[in-house]
């Protein structure tokens, strides 16, 4: 079984969210099951310098005329994962990130610089050239929503189309006039076709001609089909519900184990938790709260966006200090909001520490040194936060949507008693809900043999990647008609350049 996995970001090559994890920890979980899986994404600088064993692969002709493009092989430098990077500079080599100047501002050639991705994705999937060929093309999220569609006009020699969505409310919509200069076939482009209110979405390009689509939780597939979640494509996922299923993400057990990070100024586990307590003191001096083994510590790691509901914690925050609590947030994202983050965290010091960035050593101090961690929602595909914090014994505050009703058991007085509560939940997008449900964490937090259960119970839970893949694994199978995979053969390097054109 050959799989090429194309996503526009992967840690630690690049990483913004979420789907940075996903595209690392899904191809190494599918490796191990034998399937010779690659991974394709574009020729950020920082990809370009961190891959290890790097080198040219293919010179990339005539692809919308782009005229610098190459295929670059190597692997991620931590995990033996193999790694095709598609470098062109003049669309790639920029200061910023993957997808916004250093400001924040779009790149106005987003609609070219994923097409192309998009573009290189289906021709090497076909096995054009004297390249490797896929059996199946596995596209995620809108940046990866061409290649679908291309692959499905290409005829009937290509490789079978999985499109997974991480989430729905980021589409990829471009000017119609754009999209025809991308090499979108005409009879695509219409309402049958990508056409999304005028525009060309390259998401629905993806859902539209992807052979089989996914999603990243059973209930937030389930709510994408209604027009409260659907952000106007619940529409055509009802029409694609036969080929459409909801397969939870998971956590990279190498990555996030607190028995073994390095990130960590102490290990522990569920049989030995001691050494969070050193995370935790550690933690405070760190970010300049007093250090109180007793002051619960409630941490918020995420985007600063209306999704994630960081305007209503920020309404909340006075609660940290009536309650003798204390508060600490790793994140960024709407200026508005960090500005008035950084104000509230100035102005009470004692209860409130704010790091308006992202780093990833600190995200996982944070989820070891924290008593709760506040993952709230507005919608949540799957979420990875309460994940993480589950695993780091730090019991998560979740609203109920999404794939946190999937991971998340709430601490109801009969999940307690049976065994199975595992964090908090809390049902409306409210100040009210939010802090009813902190109020709750902060009693169970006082009975120092019950926390203990809970977060025992919170830690034991298995959300590493394997049944996921196999049930991914399975899909391929189906979708690509072939057998189980066979263990994969060692990869042997291109004797010299090749020159792929169009």
């Amino acid at each position: 079984m050959r799989v090429l996995f194309v996503a526009s970001e992967a840690y630690p090559l690049a990483k913004t969210g979420g789907l940075g994890d996903v595209a690392r920890a899904l191809p190494s979980a599918l490796i191990r099951r034998g399937v010779d899986a690659r991974l394709m994404l574009p020729g950020y600088p920082e990809a370009v310098d961190r891959l290890a064993g790097a080198r040219v692969e293919a010179v990339l002709d005539g692809i919308l005329d782009v005229p610098d493009g190459r295929l670059i092989s190597g692997r991620l430098p931590d995990a033996e994962i193999p790694v095709w990077l598609v470098d062109a500079p003049s669309l790639y080599q920029r200061p910023g990130g993957p997808y916004a100047d250093q400001y924040g501002v779009d790149w106005p050639d987003n609609a070219r610089r994923f097409a192309y991705l998009s573009q290189v994705a289906a021709l090497i999937g076909r096995g054009i050239g004297a390249f490797w060929r896929a059996d199946v093309v596995h596209a995620n999220d809108w940046h990866t929503g061409l290649a679908p569609l291309l692959l499905a006009a290409s005829g009937t020699r290509r490789p079978a189309t999985i499109f997974t969505v991480h989430n729905l409310a980021f589409q990829g919509n471009f000017p119609m006039d754009v999209a025809r200069g991308l090499g979108v076939p005409d009879h695509c482009l219409g309402t049958d076709g990508c056409e999304f209110y005028g525009q060309a979405s390259f998401l629905k390009a993806g859902l539209r001609y992807a052979d089989r689509v996914t999603t990243v939780s059973p209930t937030y597939a389930k709510e994408v089909l209604t027009p409260a979640f659907g952000h106007g494509l619940d529409g055509l996922l009802r029409t694609r519900a036969r080929v459409f299923r909801g397969i939870l993400n998971g956590v990279e057990t190498a990555l996030w184990t607190p028995a073994t990070d390095a990130s960590l100024p102490a290990p522990f586990g569920p049989r030995d938790i001691s050494g969070k307590r050193a995370c935790k003191a550690q933690l405070q001096r760190e970010l300049g709260l007093p250090v109180d083994p007793d002051a619960p510590l409630f941490c918020f790691v995420s985007r600063l966006t209306h999704q994630k509901m960081a305007d209503i914690l920020l309404e909340a925050l006075p609660w940290f200090g009536e309650k003798g609590a204390q508060f600490a947030l790793v994140g960024q994202g709407d200026p508005a909001l960090e500005a008035a983050y950084r104000a509230a965290g100035s102005g009470d010091p004692e209860h409130l520490a704010v790091h308006v960035g992202y780093e990833e050593t600190l995200a996982h101090r944070l989820y070891a040194g924290a008593d709760v961690v506040l993952a709230p929602a507005r919608y949540e595909p799957c979420g990875l936060s309460q994940l993480y914090a589950m695993r780091y014994g730090s019991l998560p505050v979740v609203r109920r949507t999404g794939g946190l009703v999937d991971t998340v058991v709430d601490a109801s007085p009969r999940a307690i008693a049976d065994g199975a509560a595992t964090g908090f939940s809390f049902q409306e997008p409210t100040v009210a809900d939010l802090t009813g449900a902190m109020d709750r964490a902060l009693e169970l937090h006082a009975q120092p043999l019950a926390w203990r259960r809970l977060q025992m119970q919170a830690m034991q839970q298995d959300f590493s990647w394997d049944r996921s893949a196999g049930k991914y694994l399975d899909l391929y199978c189906r979708v690509a008609g072939l057998g189980p995979p066979k263990p994969m053969a060692a990869l042997e390097p291109a004797e010299e350049t090749a020159s792929v054109a169009v």
